[in-house]
C-alpha cells in the first residue's frame, strides 16, 4: 500500500471538496447581521423615544427583546433557517448566545424536563458562561490591583 505525501493528500482533498462561495457567504453574513443590528437600533429608538426609557434602561430592554426574539425563532425552528443563509451573521452576540441556550433545550425536550431540557440547556453555552465569568473575575482583579477601578 502506497501512502500519499502531505501535499498529495491536500490536493486530493481540494479536488473532492465542494467549493465554498466565500464572497456570497460573507455578503449574507454582513447584510443579515446588519439587519439584526438595525432591528436592535429600531427597538432602542422605540424604547427611548416612545416608551420614554433612559439610555441604560432602553439598552437593557433591547437586549431582553433580542434575546426573546432569538429564543422564540429558535423554538419555532426558524432561527436555523435564517442561520443557513446568514452563517456568522446570526452570531451577533446576544442572538447567537440565546440560540445556543435554547437549541439544545428544544432538541432534548423529548427526554423530559429535568434530564432533557434542563440538563442539556447549557450544553453549548455553559463553557462560555464559565470562562466568561472566570475571565471577568481575573480582569477585575487585575484592574483593581492596577488601581484603575
Amino acid at each position: 500500500m502506497q501512502l500519499m505525501s502531505h501535499g498529495e493528500y491536500n490536493r486530493y482533498v481540494q479536488r473532492l471538496c465542494p467549493k465554498s462561495p466565500v464572497w456570497k457567504d460573507c455578503g449574507n453574513a454582513f447584510w443579515i447581521g446588519g439587519l439584526i443590528c438595525v432591528l436592535g437600533q429600531i427597538f432602542l429608538r422605540f424604547y427611548s423615544d416612545v416608551a420614554g426609557l433612559d439610555e441604560t434602561l432602553a439598552g437593557t430592554a433591547v437586549t431582553i427583546t433580542l434575546i426573546f426574539l432569538s429564543a422564540l425563532l429558535t423554538s419555532l425552528s426558524l432561527y436555523d433557517d435564517i442561520a443557513k443563509v446568514a452563517g456568522a451573521g446570526t452570531l451577533v452576540p446576544v442572538t447567537g448566545f440565546a440560540n445556543s441556550v435554547v437549541a439544545p433545550a428544544m432538541e432534548f425536550r423529548s427526554e423530559g424536563f429535568i434530564t432533557g431540557t434542563a440538563a442539556k440547556m447549557f450544553l453549548i453555552a455553559g463553557p462560555v458562561i464559565v470562562y466568561g465569568t472566570a475571565a471577568s473575575v481575573v480582569y477585575g482583579i487585575i484592574l483593581f490591583l492596577l488601581g484603575t477601578v
